[in-house]
């Protein structure tokens, strides 16, 4: 049974007190539901499930790979051949020619598109499996489909929730929510609170959520939302509403077919017409033998192999730079990319909190260091201090090395953190200055804690006091505790937290080696330093100590967190990933606009930003509250001034793409949360980290990052424009062969020469192998200079645009000029020169067939630069061209002296010298686009001088 609508949806859970919350649930918070009640809800209400709306079937995808229109024109051509060559009582072997290429094409176009939508069953999987409940007064284990609006349910460290709820009562809760919000720190849980309506999902902190993790504490719960009607599942509704637009590349494919069967009809139209006028309906046949020809010729039968085979090796070079490519057309569509929007945590910055400030008494302090690695400095104006003789940062970092319960590791030289990242980096601070958490842990044991609550926002340890040292010096280790006071006490107290609640508390201030009282204008500059601090994006955490004769009673916090010592201020960063700053930098030299969405707070979000140049100093920040009061036509507005966007929430990041993309953007989207699914699928190119990214934003995306690094986007972006340009060079290569093609056995019937010069099959060896196996190794050619020096070329451009379409008339028509000249002669000549059971007739067919074909190996050489001469280019810059021309030209010259060969493809044999005036005729198109090159740089010359 589908769910049906939410119970009293205007009701906005999270600012709503508990008592009310139950009562509009009509639940009882010690008894639960009755089970009439939950039976009446399910049925009301269907199961605790996420439901799937139809997609297209297998068969579905497969019958639409025949839909294509040029592939439609080969299926009647193929039908019309076939009843020909019946009627003539010959093998249809045309026909099953281009019948197996009709085949093989669709199951090419089958296989890239039959990738199974597994974003649903990735989101299914973040539902537990059991769940306990209060039912009938009684404490109960229940399958999480059948949890109701009501339930009253128990949690603790370790459970995965199984629906969205209110907390009653909770007792140190702490949930990790980075599966929706993408923020990696836990969420400090409280329940006798109520939040503005307006208030982002992130700082709900009276809610609960179905797919996050309780990492600390316990509560009582009563589920608000199940099934669709959780976040999740509305996330789940989004995935499913946002609908799949064709890439660029499939555009522009779709908008080439139509023109090439739109010119091909027109022109069999005026060849069948016209040779019907002028040779009345006796030739009718004939007509309709060379108009399946044309037809043939028309269409690129090779193009959509070589095009995924460029794709495939497109993807093995981005997996080089540590971009995994999902699905093929990704590939070219990352050159067309305008915009990139990133998640902030792990793929700007290093997702790994990192102190970047120090502020003590009269005293301020920068760290140097990245990540979790041991080694840094502390600079005092710029100078490096020698912290081993400053007692003040010795007392705060034996406070941040005890008053913690994380710890430092080494792992294959790679330093780790195990526990919390904010109190994994205090460990790290403190290890700067040669104070191991485990020396001092030694040195002065923990005995007693306060433990966090949300209430007092504080933490404390209380550590014994002995007189061995076993540290890495017993100097240091003794000067650092010798600098806090009373340190003679049987016992000191460690305590860190909010800094104004922390420093409230406080009625002394450790200077040098003895604590005095703090007066109200030290008060203020340490509130102004925070305040300071803040602003800036910092996570900021106080400092005090309090020395103890006798050890404090259990649950005394409240008056034994008195009258403490201050210390200091430390402030933390996720520090950016120093080689984004460049890729930024590279970025907007590309002409690609970088814009950051983040759940994180605005101010941090908005220094990050700064600091890496994705915004400008005084841009601001849009927050979601922002985003909630704007009409789309408002936010289409503010999507080109704004680059930074925090705390916002998945209906926001989808928002935000599609407002960008209907100011004509091309967007990059980069996620890593099942909050970011929906805004990856609808972008033109979904991007999911694969270290810290989520199974559904995974299936959700086009590409993953293996870094998680934005520099690797940019990377792949260049790898983007290479596919591209040589997509278009090899259509050029192609279809210039085409249209000759096409124009020549046109011309054959014109000119009264008996028969069609090429026949279908031959047509199809031409597509296939003679033009497909250069058009491959031009597939490879290296990225130009200035690849990521331009702005990006319009997604929505024609595939003709820039000149791509006049290029391959104007060839295709030196093409037929050549082909048809050699036909003309070849003609007359043959006719004229037989020798009975030796020479055929027909052998100025097979010349022409060879002329093209070889016309294309010289066209192959020259197309590789369309300014540069072919002789002032290396060689082995490409070497594949080269073995491509050559073996091509080999298979070739097979066909016309294999005598198996020659039967089944009906070529005839040429004397040497046919052959000779073959090779002739051919390189005239080699010498034709050499000597275009040398107009083109003479013009360009002449613009320069004046």
């Amino acid at each position: 049974m589908s769910a049906t609508p939410h119970p009293n949806p205007s009701h906005v859970w999270h600012a709503l007190e508990v008592d009310k919350t139950i009562q509009v649930l009509e639940s009882n918070a010690e008894a639960g539901l009755s089970s009439s009640q939950v039976k009446q809800r399910l049925e009301e209400y269907g199961a605790n499930e996420l439901q799937e709306s139809g997609g297209r079937s297998p068969l579905a995808i497969l019958i639409d790979q025949f839909k294509n229109i040029m592939l439609l024109m080969l299926i009647a051509v193929a039908i019309v051949s076939a009843v020909l060559d019946i009627r003539n009582n010959d093998f249809p072997k045309d026909a099953i020619a281009i019948s197996l290429i009709v085949v093989l094409n669709g199951i090419l176009g089958y296989v890239q598109e039959s990738r199974a939508e597994k974003a649903l069953a990735a989101l299914k999987k973040l539902s537990a499996p059991l769940v306990r409940v209060m039912r009938d007064g009684k404490l109960t284990e229940v399958a999480a489909k059948e949890l109701v609006p009501g339930d009253i349910m128990l949690i603790e460290a370790g459970v995965q929730l199984a629906a969205d709820g209110r907390i009653i009562e909770e007792s140190n809760l702490q949930i990790r929510e980075s599966a929706l919000t993408g923020e990696s720190h836990a969420v400090e849980k409280q329940a006798d609170i109520q939040v503005a309506e307006e208030t982002s999902l992130g700082d709900r902190v009276n809610l609960v959520y179905q797919g996050t993790e309780v990492t600390q504490g316990r509560a009582k719960v009563i589920v608000t939302g199940t099934g669709m009607q959780t976040e999740l599942g509305k996330i789940a509704a989004l995935l499913q509403g946002v609908e799949s637009e064709p890439t660029p590349l499939q555009q522009r494919m779709s908008q080439l077919g139509n023109v090439l069967v739109a010119g091909a009809m027109i022109l069999v139209a005026l060849v069948v017409v016209g040779g019907v006028l002028r040779l009345g309906w006796d030739a009718f046949e004939e007509l309709l033998q060379v108009s399946l020809s044309m037809a043939v010729a028309v269409v690129p039968e090779g193009l959509p192999a070589v095009i995924t085979v460029t794709l495939a090796l497109g993807t093995q070079r981005m997996v080089k730079r540590n971009a995994l490519i999902r699905k093929l057309p990704a590939v070219e569509t990352l050159g067309s990319v305008t915009t990139i929007c990133s998640d902030k945590t792990g793929t700007l910055t290093q997702n790994k909190m990192v102190v970047q400030a120090v502020e003590l008494n009269q005293k301020s302090l920068r760290v140097t260091g990245e990540g979790y690695a041991p080694q840094g400095e502390f600079l005092s104006d710029g100078r490096a201090i020698d912290a081993d003789r400053d007692s003040d940062l010795q007392a705060l970092l034996v406070a941040c090395a005890l008053c913690n319960d994380s710890f430092l590791q080494e792992e294959q030289g790679q330093w780790k953190i195990v526990g919390d990242p904010t109190e994994g980096a205090l460990v790290t601070l403190a290890a700067k200055a040669g104070i191991q958490k485990d020396q001092w842990s030694s040195r002065l044991p923990r005995v007693a804690e306060f433990p966090f609550s949300s209430e007092r926002k504080r933490m404390s340890v209380i550590c014994r006091t002995r007189q061995e040292a076993g540290g890495r010096s017993q100097e240091v280790q003794d000067y650092a505790l010798s600098s806090l006071a009373s340190h003679n006490s049987a016992y000191l107290m460690f305590t860190k937290g909010s800094p104004e609640l922390t420093l409230e508390r406080c009625d002394r201030i450790h200077t040098g080696d003895r604590a005095v009282a703090i007066n109200d204008a030290q008060r203020q500059q340490i509130l102004e330093k925070n305040n300071q601090m803040a602003s800036q994006g910092l996570r900021v955490l106080g400092f005090a100590y309090k020395p103890w004769s006798e050890l404090p009673p259990e649950g005394s916090e409240e008056t034994s967190e008195r009258e403490l010592v201050w210390l200091g201020l430390v402030g933390m960063l996720d520090a950016p990933r120093p080689e984004v700053r460049d890729a930024v930098a590279r970025s907007r030299e590309a002409g690609i606009r970088p814009i950051m969405i983040t759940g994180d707070h605005q101010l941090t979000a908005r220094a990050i930003g700064i600091d890496l140049g994705i915004a400008q100093a005084g841009d601001r920040a849009v927050t979601g509250q922002e985003l909630e009061r704007m009409s789309q036509a408002d936010l289409e507005r503010e999507v080109d001034q704004t680059s930074i966007y925090a705390r916002v929430s998945p209906e926001h990041k989808l928002r935000i793409v599609q407002a960008l993309q209907r100011k004509g953007k091309f967007v990059a989207m980069t996620g890593d949360g099942v909050n970011d699914a929906p805004a990856l699928k609808q972008a033109d190119i979904g991007i999911a980290m694969g270290i810290t990214g989520t199974d559904v934003s995974k299936e959700a995306s086009d590409m993953v990052l293996l870094d998680d690094n934005f520099a690797t986007i940019v990377a792949a972006t260049e790898e983007g424009r290479v596919v591209y340009t040589n997509i278009r060079r090899f259509i050029k290569y192609i279809l210039g062969s085409n249209i000759g093609e096409v124009l020549t056995i046109a011309a054959a019937p014109i000119l009264g020469l008996g028969g069609v010069p090429l026949s279908p099959l031959q047509i199809l060896w031409m597509n296939l192998v003679t033009d497909g196996l250069p058009a491959l190794a031009l597939a490879v050619e290296p990225a130009e200079p200035n690849v990521m020096k331009r702005p990006p070329f319009s997604p929505r451009e024609s595939i003709f645009a820039r000149g791509l379409g006049w290029y391959m008339v104007r060839i295709g028509i030196i093409f037929a000029i050549l082909s048809i000249i050699l036909m003309e002669w070849a003609y007359f000549h043959t006719q004229a020169n037989v020798i009975p059971n030796e020479l055929s007739r027909d052998r100025w067919k097979t010349m022409v067939f060879t002329t093209l074909c070889l016309a294309q190996m010289g066209h192959a050489l020259a197309i590789r630069s369309n300014t540069r001469l072919t002789i002032q280019m290396n060689p082995l810059s490409n070497p594949y061209v080269l073995g491509a021309v050559g073996l091509t030209t080999v298979l070739q010259l097979l066909l016309i002296y294999v005598p198996p060969l020659r039967a089944f493809f009906g070529t005839h044999f040429i004397t040497p010298i046919e052959l000779l005036i073959c090779f002739g005729f051919s390189s005239l198109m080699f010498v034709w686009i050499e000597l275009e090159k040398l107009f083109i740089n003479w013009q360009q010359r002449r613009k320069a001088h004046r």
